[in-house]
């Protein structure tokens, strides 16, 4: 899917945008917020943005502070798991 974005030159010139990296990081900040929203998982994230490794997947998700969302409640939900697998032994 291509996707044309219009920008006045002035705004442009005014971000220091390059021509050449303005699509990929178009492409990187649209990876993060999906990340970050739970949309799409890190794998999709690598293939969106053509990654050799998932290590530097997570990399870039670390630059980007896409991290996902962990509540108290998935902390405790864990915790829980982990006693009851402690227990069986």
């Amino acid at each position: 899917m291509q996707i044309m974005i219009e920008l006045p030159d002035e705004i442009a010139n005014q971000l220091q945008l390059q021509p050449a990296n303005i699509s990929r990081r178009i492409l990187e900040l649209i990876a993060a917020d999906n990340y970050r929203q739970g949309r799409i998982g890190a794998a999709q994230v690598r293939r969106m943005l053509n990654f050799s490794s998932r290590w530097e997947t997570y990399e870039f998700l670390k630059r980007e502070k896409a991290y996902l969302p962990y509540t108290e409640d998935d902390l405790e939900q864990d915790a829980q798991a982990i006693r009851n697998v402690l227990a069986k032994e």
